[in-house]
């Protein structure tokens, strides 16, 4: 039989007194759907995209989806992080845009004037790779270490500014973390674009957080080195502080790992708030993963590498869970159910307005070796749900 759906929950606890109400959107690591479900868990719409994340979506005022695919194949494929194709695809999942980038990377962001800032990599020069320290000796890829840039686009593809890492890293100070290859000098995984058109990102291999000047290039802050390890997704909150989440692997090897997501004001360099497990360990997103500060003071956070997703009070009390339900098998991870950010908006949200929800759109169905699967229900008839019962039975040996 089935599994019941209105049965089935996937969200573990759910506070309706102390939740920001809303819908919540996240990409499995694969294979190509992007998912949006209410607060009791009923997955309410979903976008097909046809290529596997690289690495998330964002849902536009537009009620359009702005999402990068990986580009296979490609000349970074072997690289973690890698997308290589921006796509914009309107609710019906219709692609109405698009740019090509084999060297874009993890993250991007539609900017207020219409253009894309994106994340991309790019060769350092031979006469500078020398002078940058740090990370494991002879581990460079292919003799060469590999940099950031970020790179504004028209929506016709032109370049209107760039920035390159290798121009304003620091070699005595840009350090790449001791455990970590020496095969790229930064590995920015954020891009988010601050409202004077500055830069807010994470390097991860050197563990910093920092701002990059849009009229100078130079990087104005920097902050973290010593303090987080391997962080992602920062954000600029109305307070002016920043909201970071800290990985935590390759932490100290005398401590297990842990992760902890912190608000740290930047002028002081202070930490003015900061959610962990206790004990700490119970919480760790060893890689990718986010965190979202929500208009009520509570934080979404996304632990990405368990699939879950939370949110915390002020007090950091949980007062909302969710397990991603999807596991794929995804090149150098096996069976995982990643994901590497996840976004709650609010339902008076401008992309929201006029669009259906419908929480009775999909069933949950088991399927032999293959994780979970959602198939829409108006795309199969009863006949074809019969016959895949029964082929599902004989697989399972009934």
């Amino acid at each position: 039989m089935f599994l019941n759906r209105k049965r089935f929950r996937f969200v573990t606890h759910y506070d309706p007194r102390k939740t920001y109400d809303g819908y919540t959107l996240f990409a499995p690591m694969g294979p190509g759907y992007v998912w949006l479900i209410d607060m009791e868990g009923n997955f309410v719409h979903c976008w097909e995209m046809g290529y596997l994340p690289g690495e998330h979506g964002r849902l536009l005022p537009s009620g359009n989806l702005l999402y990068a695919g990986k580009a296979i194949p490609g000349p970074m494929n072997d690289v973690g992080g890698f997308g290589g194709i921006l796509l914009e695809a309107d609710w019906d999942s219709n692609i109405v845009w698009e740019h090509k980038d084999l060297y874009q990377h993890h993250d991007f962001y539609r900017m207020s004037n219409g253009n894309t800032m994106i994340l991309r990599w790019v060769l350092v020069p031979d006469d500078i790779t020398g002078m940058v320290r740090g990370g494991l000796t002879g581990t460079e890829r292919e003799g060469k270490i590999w940099t950031d840039s970020f790179r504004e686009i028209t929506p016709d593809g032109e370049v209107v500014w760039e920035w390159f890492g290798y121009e304003h890293l620091d070699p005595d100070v840009d350090i790449i973390c001791p455990l970590c290859p020496r095969s790229e000098w930064s590995h920015a995984n954020a891009c988010f674009v601050l409202p004077n058109g500055d830069i807010l990102t994470t390097f991860l291999r050197t563990n910093t957080i920092a701002i990059i000047d849009r009229g100078t290039g130079d990087i104005k802050w920097r902050w973290g080195q010593g303090e987080v390890a391997h962080p992602h997704d920062p954000t600029m909150l109305d307070n002016g502080n920043v909201l970071v989440f800290d990985n935590g692997i390759h932490r100290k090897l005398a401590i297990p790992n842990y992760s902890r997501v912190l608000e740290i004001n930047p002028t002081s360099g202070e930490i003015e708030w900061e959610y962990k497990d206790n004990p700490a360990h119970h919480f760790y997103g060893s890689q990718v993963s986010g965190c979202q500060r929500l208009p009520n003071g509570n934080t979404l956070i996304c632990e990405g590498t368990s699939g879950r997703i939370f949110e915390v009070t002020t007090d950091k009390e949980v007062v909302w869970e969710f397990h991603s339900p999807f596991y794929n098998n995804v090149q150098g991870y096996g069976w995982t159910d990643q994901i590497f950010r996840a976004y709650r908006f609010a339902p008076d949200y401008k992309g929201l307005q006029g669009r259906t929800l419908d929480t009775e759109a999909f069933d949950l169905v088991l399927q032999r070796k293959s994780g979970f699967e959602f198939v829409h229900v108006n795309d199969t008839s009863e006949e074809e749900k019969e016959a895949a019962l029964e082929k599902r039975l004989r697989n399972l040996g009934y």
